[in-house]
């Protein structure tokens, strides 16, 4: 489990170099340039997992009929099913460290591995899209807090927003591309300050709306939907088998290209078991 592959020779890397195919953003990464351990991989994973978006899809199980112990069991059922393509592609990417696209050609060919990453990446744009909006409207609406005019209902808007939130949609997606710009060490730098803060941070809203709420309220001891008596007793597998869809849908695109992150795990284990952990 700990081998990767051997070390290209200098004579094999200038060879590799002159192909039409080589790419410095392609080629294979090299142990000295693998820096992600256990860790990394655990945090890349909790980093992604404490977010909005995730948190609205919990939310929308309930929302659909679900109580709390349901929802978290599709969640945690849905993760464990696609933990296990997930390791199984970023076992190629530790092994001879290479990202998705190279990864594609013993698939589609050279020329055709072109078509599944290009797929790949204009789902990414559109979930980066997502996201950037997300964390965009989140500095937006706490400006709003210390300047109340920044989100009066009375400023101009275009496409259903206005200049305030473009602004704060723009700061967003520059801080991103200024991490993207530094490289897959700054994310990995990020990623292991971010992961222990979201814990912390989470810990905190959450003691914050239990003594504002003055405790969890009817969440814990709301009914199913889908319970006898209920107004949608015995269509829980009606549900519960899209809902599960979902949350595999929601990792399944970084399943495929999980490679890209892989193929800087120091170890086959660094992957694996930071991944389960995650």
């Amino acid at each position: 489990m700990n081998a990767i592959q051997t070390e290209l020779t200098a004579g094999q890397v200038t060879a590799l170099q002159r192909s039409s195919l080589y790419n410095a953003d392609l080629a294979p990464v090299p142990a000295a340039g693998r820096r992600w351990r256990m860790g990394s991989f655990a945090a890349l994973w909790i980093s992604m997992s404490a977010c909005i978006p995730t948190y609205m899809l919990a939310s929308s199980l309930i929302g659909g009929g679900m109580n709390w112990w349901q929802a978290i069991l599709t969640i945690f059922l849905g993760n464990l099913i696609v933990l296990i393509p997930m390791i199984l592609n970023a076992h190629a990417g530790t092994l001879y460290g290479i990202p998705f696209p190279v990864y594609c050609r013993a698939s589609f060919g050279t020329r055709g591995a072109n078509v599944p990453a290009l797929m790949r990446a204009f789902v990414a744009c559109g979930w980066f899209g997502i996201q950037t909006w997300i964390g965009g409207n989140a500095i937006y609406k706490i400006l709003g807090v210390f300047f109340p005019s920044l989100v009066a209902k009375t400023l101009p808007t275009a496409l259903g927003i206005n200049l305030p939130q473009f602004f704060c949609f723009l700061f967003f997606w520059g801080i991103n591309m200024y991490v993207v710009y530094k490289g897959i060490n700054c994310i990995r730098w990020l990623l292991n300050i971010k992961a222990p803060l979201l814990i912390a941070l989470g810990l905190v809203l959450l003691a914050w709306a239990y003594r504002n709420a003055g405790g969890f309220g009817p969440i814990l001891s709301l009914p199913s939907a889908f319970a006898p008596g209920q107004p949608r007793s015995g269509e829980f597998l009606i549900y519960f088998f899209p809902a599960l869809t979902g949350m595999i849908g929601f990792w399944a695109t970084l399943s495929l290209n999980i490679p890209d992150f892989s193929r800087y795990a120091v170890t086959q284990r660094d992957q694996v078991v930071g991944q389960a952990l995650g």
